[in-house]
C-alpha cells in the first residue's frame, strides 16, 4: 500500500513538473516597440563621413556596421537594399577634437574628441513618426599627453556605440 501512495506523489510531481514546464511566460525586452504586422523590412543607405575636421578612413565603415548590427541584432526586420518599411540614411557631419582645460604651464591637459551623425528615417507604415535631418552627438576626452593615433580607435568605437544606440532608440525604441 506504501508505495501506491509513493507512485501517486511520483505522477502528480512528473505531471506539475510537465504543466510548468509546458506553460512558461518568457518575456524580451530588447528596447524595439515595432508593429510587426505593418513594419517587416529596414533599408540603410550608407552614411559617409562628411566631417569638415578630421577624416579617419575606419570611423565610415565602423559606423555603418554598428548601425545595421544593432537593428538585426535586436528587431525582426529583415534587411533590404531599397525601399524597406524603415529606411535610415544620412551622415556622419562631424569628426574633431577640441581643448579643453588648461594646465599650469598654459598648455592644454584634456582634448574632447567629438562626433556628430545627421540622420533621416522614414517609417513607411507610420509617418509621423519620420525624422529629417535630425543629429545624434558623443563625445569622449583623454588627456593631451596622449597621441591621438593611440586612443583614436578605442574612443570612435565608444562614440558610435552610443550614437547608435541614441538612433535605435529615437527611430523604434518608442515607449
Amino acid at each position: 500500500m506504501a508505495w501506491i501512495k509513493q507512485l501517486k506523489v511520483v505522477g502528480v510531481l512528473m505531471v506539475l513538473a510537465g504543466i510548468v514546464t509546458a506553460c512558461s511566460i518568457s518575456y524580451k525586452f530588447n528596447g524595439s516597440s515595432i508593429d510587426y504586422t505593418k513594419v517587416k523590412t529596414i533599408s540603410f543607405e550608407n552614411f559617409p563621413n562628411r566631417s569638415a575636421g578630421f577624416v579617419w578612413g575606419p570611423m565610415e565603415s565602423m559606423f555603418n556596421t554598428a548601425l545595421q548590427d544593432i537593428y538585426m541584432q535586436q528587431t525582426r526586420l529583415k534587411q533590404v537594399k531599397r525601399g524597406g518599411d524603415l529606411q535610415l540614411s544620412g551622415e556622419i557631419t562631424n569628426y574633431d577634437a577640441l581643448n579643453k582645460g588648461i594646465g599650469s604651464d598654459g598648455y592644454s591637459s584634456m582634448v574632447e574628441l567629438r562626433m556628430t551623425v545627421r540622420v533621416n528615417f522614414v517609417n513607411s507604415s507610420n509617418p509621423a513618426e519620420n525624422m529629417n535631418g535630425q543629429q545624434f552627438s558623443a563625445s569622449r576626452e583623454y588627456n593631451s599627453n596622449q597621441q591621438l593615433s593611440a586612443v583614436q580607435d578605442e574612443l570612435v568605437n565608444q562614440m558610435i556605440k552610443e550614437i547608435v544606440e541614441q538612433i535605435f532608440n529615437a527611430t523604434v525604441a518608442n515607449w
